[in-house]
């Protein structure tokens, strides 16, 4: 193969297919776009560029998904912002106890499809109407819009997984419902425009992940149930 052809597979490499949800706002803005290059150009090439970011806000690129039993992946791309042991939201149905949450910050530039964590049943699914605070407040996960979904493996394990809207995101997708089988890496759903997922483990189990770390929905492992690996450590270098 051609030096040339490596260079052309390389630059199509790096770009990603669409994801079908975000089809009909592409259209808006590339009709806005097309109008207003003949009524007003420069106002036409700002919805030229809106157009190419919607397009970029919703790619949904292929991930490898590591699927040794035990695992749980991370559900969103985005930066770890909380690991910490509290109680989960009572609609959940997960009991008292503190379980320990990695709550995971997606900006307007991270890809907002979400994964399952792991592969198992959708047991609850439910949807919370709030308010819009900014997503990496902790008060967030109690106060705003969101879904929470409880994903229960086949021995029985039960992770909690939550989409909350930001300050930015005002819609909450879901692709998959109660009942429903899932599998590990499986898209379930999307948050438009900025948000936040928080992944509940179950009692006792601690993250292999730290504040601060970037995780890839899909690939990034957060936590191994099947070890008795403490908390992790880590330090920005």
């Amino acid at each position: 193969m051609s030096e040339r052809h490596h260079i052309i597979d390389s630059l199509l490499s790096s770009f990603s297919p669409v994801h079908r949800d975000g089809h009909k706002f592409i259209a808006i803005a590339a009709v806005a776009a097309l109008v207003m290059l003949m009524l007003w150009p420069p106002l036409g090439w700002v919805l030229v560029f809106l157009a190419l970011f919607i397009a970029y806000f919703f790619r949904d690129p292929e991930r490898v998904t590591p699927l040794r039993d035990g695992l749980v992946i991370s559900p969103a791309d985005g930066r770890v912002t909380a690991v910490e042991a509290v109680r989960p939201p009572v609609e959940m149905g997960l009991g008292d106890g503190e379980r320990i949450r990695i709550s995971i910050f997606l900006s307007v530039l991270d890809v907002h499809i979400n994964r399952a964590p792991i592969a198992g049943r959708i047991l609850r699914s439910v949807y919370v109407p709030g308010a819009f605070l900014n997503a990496a407040l902790d008060k967030a996960s109690e106060e705003n819009e969101r879904r929470a979904l409880v994903i229960t493996h086949a021995d029985g394990t039960e992770i909690g997984v939550v989409q909350i809207a930001g300050l930015i995101a005002r819609r909450i997708v879901t692709f998959k419902g109660e009942g429903e089988s899932i599998g590990v890496g499986e898209r379930f759903g999307l948050i438009r425009f900025g948000s936040r997922v928080d992944v509940y483990l179950p009692p006792g189990k601690s993250a292999l992940v730290a504040v601060g770390q970037l995780a890839i929905g899909g690939e990034t492992v957060l936590a191994d149930l099947k070890s008795s690996e403490p908390e992790r450590e880590a330090r920005a270098a």
